[in-house]
């Protein structure tokens, strides 16, 4: 659970280093001494940092240009790191204005950085990368070499979160390279190196990244402050336990729990626990895991991080299970997950249901595992709910009404038509000698009538018509809906003529993030978007299906079992290849499909159709636990039986790591910005 964590606090440590720029030379030498001795502060114990420069501010409010953007800057980061996001921006904000009033590059470099971190801690990425580049441009001005670099370093940074991984390559290697010529100040390299390292373990290059590491780490333990060591050995945590070294990768975590307790920086500490509690569990040490996971939850809990508290109780959770703590241990698993849904982070409240549910099923709590499985898929389909039934019941309310009214539009008819004959009886008794005019009246009469009833049955007609055609498609993006897929299969199987071809279930990447992120009129164009892609990538004949809120199903009749790979791969580039303008911002998005051919027949016997649905469903769930923008598709069973393929359903991963079942995979490009696979912070 905690390597997750890493990914996002590798990047925050990291930041750290933006700290590490010295002051130009200034008229306040006292002030300037002050405020490099705080610098340290302010990365590991910020709340004693910011009592310090609050008792600064009156006199850095007066300082020349130069002091004064460090003390700014200093003060947001501080604030930042605390958790006052809102005044941090503000401070940043002050700067900004502050350069461009005295017109001062430096300045609003310094002022855009600090821009950069808040607003990426208010998961603004589109506004905190804007701001990195423009800080980067305004570096450049400079003659400030570690002001540079430090904007060159999270330049790149924020290329990796865009997804755009050789740019951020590119960008880093440049920094280090620039770092190297900065005289007698080794911090810039060290910043520019770790973050390389992290990069390369995100790219899972990890030969390349544990040289770049090694030399990290050296120079590191040459630098006088304990803080660059600490930064450097959680970097090493992070390049081992990725790769699947975890004696190394524990063997960094303690070193680095010895610094940071030396160093009083009890957010690191709590961190730092919580890694190691995760590395236990997967060294299967039960025993030190819970210990760890104790202390962790101990040690969030007096630094008021919930993040931290809710990883702790998950990682106890974990380890109390595997001890046979069963009752104990879901106590504290769903403690954790209390945390997540209070936060509504539905992405990861998902991934930790995923790791939820195998545990319980170790543990022989299947009903448990079953139900835990059950709350990870209502996750993706809970938000569209109540809009699914609003929408049925208005159209239920509109047929119902237009039902009415042809039924009163009948009953009039009907009146009109007996009127006319009663009308024409009496006239036959009162005059017999004008018969024949009579029935001339009459016929033409009834001839109006006729004509009146045929019109009015073309219109009734054309409305059913209509209306048949409302219900059997999704009212935003045109495509059909699961009540006309799920008819016409059942329609196919009463009549014994099931369709052969291939099911694909694909589901938006990250979709909530950009609802949360650009609001719910830029997730409208997101679906339409989509489906108008999968109307050009297949063919005409093929049903595209509006499956239910971010999910959608194709079926591809009479397509090659050969070429479904292929269909999937044009699917995933197809959609992350497209850019939308959204209030003139980009994005991007991806989507992790499932797909099998249909029908499927193990031993010989057909699936019905919605088992088979449910296969594809559990496919496009393990494309989404093993890092999304991917497919995986079922080609077919190894020796099939009742019991393997219970274990198929059950658990598609397990069956397929066992032989039973095999799998394709199919790898999408790079992941868009609205999925970011590092972040930046200070």
């Amino acid at each position: 659970m905690s390597v997750r964590l890493w990914r996002r606090s590798a990047v925050a440590l990291l930041s750290c280093l933006a700290l590490a720029a010295p002051l130009p030379a200034a008229a306040q030498p006292a002030l300037d001494a002050e405020l490099a001795a705080t610098r340290e502060t302010v990365r590991f114990v910020p709340d004693d940092a910011t009592r310090r420069l609050q008792a600064m501010e009156p006199a850095a409010r007066k300082a020349p240009v130069a002091t004064r953007a460090e003390f700014f800057y200093l003060y947001s980061i501080a604030l930042r790191r605390q958790g006052e996001l809102r005044r941090a921006l503000a401070l940043a904000d002050e700067l900004v204005a502050y350069g461009r009033q005295v017109r001062d590059d430096g300045a609003i470099a310094k002022g855009m950085l600090a821009r950069t971190y808040s607003l990426y801690s208010l998961n603004n990425l589109p506004a905190s990368h804007l701001a990195c580049f423009e800080a980067e441009g305004r570096a450049a001005n400079t003659r400030d070499m570690s002001l540079r670099v430090l904007t060159m370093l999270t330049a790149g940074q924020c290329r990796q979160e865009q997804g755009n991984y050789p740019a951020a390559l590119a960008k880093l290697q440049a920094a280090v390279d620039a770092a190297r010529g900065v005289k007698n100040d080794r911090l810039p390299l060290a910043g520019a190196l770790n973050a390389l390292a992290v990069l390369y373990t995100a790219l899972q290059q990890y030969d390349k990244g544990w040289e770049v590491q090694a030399e990290s780490l050296a120079l590191a333990r040459t630098l006088p402050s304990p803080g660059r060591l600490a930064i450097a050995l959680n970097t090493e945590y992070g390049l081992a336990i990725s790769s699947g070294d975890y004696v190394r990768a524990r063997r960094a975590l303690l070193d680095e729990l010895a610094v940071e307790r030396r160093l009083g920086a009890r957010q690191m500490v709590a961190g730092t626990l919580g890694n190691l509690s995760d590395c236990y569990l997967k060294e299967r040490d039960y025993a030190r895991a819970a210990s760890y996971a104790q202390q962790a939850v101990a040690a969030a809990s007096a630094v008021k991080n919930t993040l931290y508290i809710a990883t702790a109780r998950i990682n106890l959770g974990q380890a109390y299970i595997n001890l046979g703590r069963l009752a104990e241990g879901k106590r504290q698993f769903e403690a954790g997950l209390a945390v997540y849904e209070k936060n509504g982070n539905k992405p990861e409240l998902q991934s930790v249901l995923s790791e939820y549910g195998p545990a319980l099923e170790r543990a022989g709590d299947f009903a448990g595992a079953i139900d835990a499985y059950h709350r990870e898929r209502r996750i993706s389909v809970e938000l569209f709910a109540a809009q699914r039934q609003k929408d049925v019941l208005e159209l239920q309310q509109k047929y119902d009404t237009e039902k009415n009214q042809r039924q009163m539009e009948a009953l009039r008819q009907e009146n009109r038509v007996k009127s006319a004959e009663l009308d024409n009886r009496r006239l036959q008794q009162r005059i017999w000698w004008l018969l024949a005019v009579v029935f001339a009246l009459a016929a033409v009469i009834v001839g109006l009538l006729y004509r009146k009833v045929r019109h009015a049955n073309a219109q009734l007609q054309v409305k059913n018509l209509e209306l048949a055609q409302q219900s059997a498609r999704d009212p935003l993006t045109g495509l059909y809906n699961r009540r006309h897929f799920q008819e016409f299969m059942r329609a196919h199987t009463q009549t014994d003529s099931t369709p052969a071809g291939a099911l694909f279930l694909l589901d938006v990447d990250h979709f909530k993030q950009v609802n949360d992120t650009y609001g719910h009129a830029a997730g409208d164009m997101v679906l339409k978007m989509i489906a108008e892609n999968l109307r050009v990538t297949l063919r005409e004949t093929d049903m595209i299906v509006r499956w239910g809120g971010e999910e959608f199903l194709a079926f591809l009749p009479a397509v090659p079992r050969g070429g479904l790979e292929e269909v999937a791969r044009r699917i995933l580039h197809g959609i992350s290849a497209q850019v939308l303008d959204h209030q003139g911002q980009s994005l991007r998005v991806n989507v992790s499909v499932g797909f099998a051919p249909f029908p499927l027949a193990p031993g010989g016997t057909p699936l019905s159709w919605e088992r088979a649905v449910n296969l594809v469903d559990m496919a496009l769930y393990l494309a989404k636990g093993n890092g999304r923008n991917r497919a995986y598709g079922l080609r077919g069973f190894a020796n099939p039986s009742a019991e393997t393929l219970l274990a198929v359903e059950k658990n598609l991963e397990h069956a397929w790591r066992a032989g039973f079942v095999d799998l394709a995979v199919v790898e999408g490009e790079a992941a868009p910005a609205a999925a970011p696979a590092a972040a930046t912070q200070a």
